[in-house]
């Protein structure tokens, strides 16, 4: 069963490089971790657009649910549908958040929002401040979250269910609750959004 189209698989191996790459540069003080920065920010932004008008494995409305849902599907008293199952949505959702929040400081410890609308008033000396507490604070957390997510994928491999082969080929062998068909979006509808995304990054960097 086809779960993950080319887009949201190309994203996730993506994301997980450019973190690696991002991690690596920024405590070794490296030039390159700015322009990855940007990089991974367009995909951030990219996502958040896909998220509303991509796959549905890929909405947000497809795979975000209530916590007593997440709360029935731990105790196995809910069955979950295709792709992301009830926690995992969660944690996609906390991993995109978080990633977001470590560009966002990001661009501004790197200058690059100094020229927005009434940043004097707003991107103060203490903001400054704060924001550079966060991104260190999220360099250093976000590997906790991808232990986690790792230590997922490899509960689901000894459950004999394997998450990793499904992101390279886009199927699932499992059987689950869920419409005989799934939506799933053009590759030329992928290649418009990230499009778009990558000018909203070309804006910020030529504004500032």
């Amino acid at each position: 069963m086809k779960i993950w189209d080319l887009s949201a698989r190309i994203y996730h191996w993506l994301q997980a490089t450019l973190f690696c790459l991002l991690l690596a540069s920024g405590f070794a003080g490296k030039d390159a971790h700015i322009p990855l920065g940007l990089m991974l920010f367009t995909l951030i932004v990219w996502r958040l657009i896909w998220g509303v008008v991509g796959s549905d494995t890929s909405r947000f409305t497809h795979f975000l649910r209530s916590p007593s849902s997440v709360i029935n599907y731990l105790r196995g008293k809910e069955k979950a549908k295709a792709g992301h199952n009830p926690l995992g949505g969660w944690m996609v959702v906390c991993m995109i958040s978080t990633l977001l929040l470590q560009c966002i400081s990001g661009l501004a410890l790197a200058g690059l929002l100094d020229n927005l609308p009434f940043a004097e008033f707003w991107l103060t000396d203490n903001v400054f401040t704060v924001l550079e507490s966060i991104h260190l604070l999220l360099a250093n957390g976000l590997p906790i979250l991808i232990a986690l997510h790792l230590g997922a994928i490899l509960l689901y491999k000894l459950r004999a269910k394997p998450l990793v082969k499904a992101m390279f080929t886009g199927y699932q062998n499992e059987r689950r609750e869920t419409p005989n068909t799934l939506y799933f979006a053009s590759n030329t509808r992928a290649f418009i959004v990230l499009t778009a995304a990558g000018f909203v990054t070309i804006a910020i960097v030529a504004f500032a």
